[in-house]
């Protein structure tokens, strides 16, 4: 709209100066205030920010965002008590619960579950209409305004199997304050007894018998939880878990009734009719904007008949069509030599063995080809003084090769430096007595893996100008590589429960030190 405005502006001030009769369009029209502020907003403003991409939950969640800041808006150094606390307005649309813990509490808050935009901005939550004491099932979305104007029940009065009020005094909102009212005053009920809490926060079990507090602190951690590579659907749900899966981008479902004529690791074919087959490629080992893996996995066979909204492919943190998100442990609560006090927590042997916590990490090498003063930087194979071991795993051109097990000091790119001329050592000299220029006037730049890492090696990106890539000044080529690491659970992690309780690993112990069940099974703990 900025940039709208200054376009109109510039337009104006060039027809006040120009000759009507022969100016064109193009002469008056100039598109770049309106590129500026396209380029200003999502490069530098407060509100632009990097889709947080942790777990399907923390997407969601990052998409459904409000906040009181940016241009315009307030400051959390000026912002009060008035504007951080809970309105009633804010009832069944906005989460009486999710807010960031620290200075931005009360200002960064999220849409509750039914919540909708209007084209107007405003915020609308729905209710069902009630007619003469009789609850429909017909659905309206009020904003605050309207609702001030309305009575409406509470979706927990009771109601008989005509869907009329138990109660002759019901539990209701008369202008936004809990009242009662007769049940044939009543003109709206609502929708349901989540509307008043976001997504995330839908996900804690038995909510309802959880502070206040603690809820705020599961659902800030449910946010944190890292993609396993073991996904299983919990044993304790509420509901909701498929219907936040389907709500994400990690799930790719049926657009209508076909025939799976393909699906492999590399694509999934739907033939939906005599001429309509529609191709789907999973994401496999893709770095996602804080590091992790984003797999995807094909769940459909070849020759299965599926029907609309039917799963294809599932992401990360999704199993069975629902969120996954960590484990179900068996946890004993008891003291164990005081390695466990406080939020310390003692994990058996058997989840780092079984890789019951382990995640995939990728990280990305970039390497710089650049023009120096001395000539230009070159990509090889050939580098002096260096072992073959080292180059095992690169290619003709220098580059290590995709699916290569990498480890501590593994070349990934091969790369050499001319270096100026200075006086040669005894070794130089026989060495350019033997290889002539070859071994003269150049150093090892190659980009190596680190002395404590290992990994294997998901992808590999060359830019270049004869690709049409634009690079830096300076730079003739530039090569990402992406190395995947598993990162199994160790001593410093932190874990946490649905109910807000948290703690941080203290010890990991052999499984025969672990206390045993008072079974014949004899299961294991697996947390103290």
């Amino acid at each position: 709209r900025i940039g709208m405005l200054r376009m109109d502006r510039n337009a104006k001030d060039r027809m006040s100066v120009s000759d009507i009769e022969h100016v064109t369009p193009g002469q008056l029209i100039n598109a770049r205030p309106i590129v500026a502020a396209v380029r200003e907003f999502f490069a530098s403003s407060q509100l632009s920010q990097f889709m947080d991409q942790t777990n399907p939950m923390s997407e969601l969640s990052h998409k459904r965002r409000l906040s009181s800041m940016g241009p315009g808006g307030l400051s959390r150094e000026r912002a009060g008590l008035e504007v951080r606390d809970a309105h009633p307005t804010h009832y069944g649309r906005i989460d009486i619960i999710e807010t960031p813990e620290g200075g931005n509490i009360g200002l960064v808050l999220n849409l509750a579950s039914y919540a909708k935009i209007n084209e107007y901005g405003f915020i609308e939550a729905p209710y069902r209409v009630v007619k003469n004491g009789k609850v429909t099932n017909d659905v309206v979305y009020l904003d605050a305004a309207e609702e001030a104007l309305e009575i409406i029940a509470e979706a927990g009065n009771e109601l008989d199997k005509d869907n009329m009020f138990v109660e002759e005094r019901v539990s209701v909102r008369r202008k936004l304050t809990p009242s009662q009212a007769d049940a044939s005053e009543v003109t709206f009920m609502d929708a349901s007894k989540m509307q008043v809490i976001g997504t995330t926060a839908g996900l804690v079990p038995f909510v309802e018998k959880n502070g206040i507090d603690r809820n705020l602190t599961c659902s800030n951690m449910q946010r944190q939880a890292v993609p396993l590579v073991k996904t299983t659907s919990p044993v304790v749900g509420t509901g909701i878990e498929n219907v936040i899966a389907r709500n994400t981008s990690q799930l790719v479902v049926a657009e209508a009734d076909g025939e799976v004529i393909r699906a492999d690791g590399e694509e999934v074919q739907v033939k939906y009719g005599d001429k309509d087959i529609r191709r789907y490629e999973p994401i496999h080992f893709v770095q996602s904007n804080d590091g992790r893996s984003i797999n995807q996995k094909v769940v459909v066979t070849r020759g299965q008949k599926v029907k609309k909204d039917d799963i294809l492919i599932e992401g990360a943190s999704i199993a069975d069509g629902e969120l996954a998100l960590g484990r179900d442990l068996l946890v004993a609560f008891m003291p164990w030599g005081g390695y466990n006090i406080d939020d310390s927590i003692i994990l058996s042997r058997r989840l780092v063995q079984d890789d019951e916590l382990t995640s995939i990490n990728i990280k990305d090498y970039m390497v710089e080809v650049r023009e120096t003063k001395l000539g230009p930087e070159i990509v090889t194979r050939d580098i002096p003084n260096v072992s073959e071991d080292s180059l095992r795993h690169l290619d003709e051109n220098g580059i290590v090769r995709v699916g290569a097990e990498v480890g501590p000091g593994d070349v990934l790119v091969g790369k050499i430096t001319p270096k100026g001329e200075q006086e040669l050592s005894s070794e130089e000299r026989l060495l350019r007595a033997i290889f002539g220029e070859k071994a003269k006037d150049v150093r090892d730049t190659s980009q190596r893996m680190g002395h404590t890492s290992t990994g294997k090696v998901v992808g590999v990106k060359v830019f270049s100008r004869e690709n049409g890539h634009e690079l830096k000044a300076g730079v003739l080529m530039q090569i990402q590589i992406f190395v995947a690491q598993l990162r199994k659970v160790a001593v410093g992690d932190k874990l946490a429960g649905r109910h807000g309780n948290k703690g941080v690993v203290a010890r990991i112990l052999p499984v025969e030190d672990m206390p045993f069940m008072d079974t014949r099974l004899q299961s294991r703990n697996t947390a103290i």
